[in-house]
């Protein structure tokens, strides 16, 4: 009868060790990779460069139309010019990038707008119908313009795509979610969501 008893006990903390298992949050989502297979980290400077040939050089600052705010594009051609990235992630005390996890962006460079160089969900051009990104602070409560993720592209490797949907930020807010591709206009690469996507790597800065 006791030796029951003690089946029985046993049988139960094994189920509520089983119920507890499950119910424990999964672990920390993967760490981004810069090129050379590091994470990602906080305040670290990073050069953002397209993964296939024949779309542009590095991400760096577009003077659109001869005034403020400069907006988020590339280089023309690829090679070394280019201006560095610093990623901030949303979650406090977190020092490394992780995929499917929001951050700010900004570039590390300073421009005659005197402003900042973060990365912001901008306006939709009204030709292309896509919203382009440009640099500046968000103003509202949350700020969630301000707020990326980097995806896994599905070429494999340590290959990624940029996204704009900042669900960390807001779990309660219904976003209209895209991923980062170019539009060329006038000749000049800029940053927008709502069409092609450009695979992108990370190179540590030297």
């Amino acid at each position: 009868m006791k030796s029951m008893r003690l089946i029985g006990s046993l049988s139960c903390i094994m189920l509520v060790m089983a119920i507890s298992a499950v119910a424990q949050p999964s672990s920390s989502p993967t760490p981004v990779l810069d090129s050379a297979g590091r994470p990602l980290q906080r305040g670290v400077e990073y050069y953002i460069n397209p993964a296939i040939t024949d779309s542009g050089g590095r991400f760096t600052l577009i003077n659109r139309n001869g005034s403020c705010p400069f907006y988020v594009g590339q280089e023309n051609v690829s090679g070394l010019e280019g201006l560095p990235v610093i990623f901030t992630p949303f979650v406090e005390g977190e020092t490394v990038i992780r995929e499917n996890r929001d951050f700010r962006v900004a570039f590390s460079a300073a421009t005659i707008c005197v402003q900042s160089t973060a990365w912001k969900l901008g306006e939709k051009d009204p030709e292309s119908n896509r919203r382009l990104i440009v640099t500046g602070e968000d103003q509202s409560s949350r700020r969630t313009a301000n707020y990326f993720r980097i995806e896994k592209a599905s070429v494999g490797g340590d290959i990624y795509q940029i996204s704009w949907c900042p669900t960390d930020v807001c779990p309660t807010c219904r976003f209209d979610c895209g991923i980062a591709g170019h539009l060329v206009e006038n000749g000049k690469r800029l940053l927008a969501l709502d069409g092609n996507v450009i695979p992108v790597t990370f190179e540590r800065k030297a």
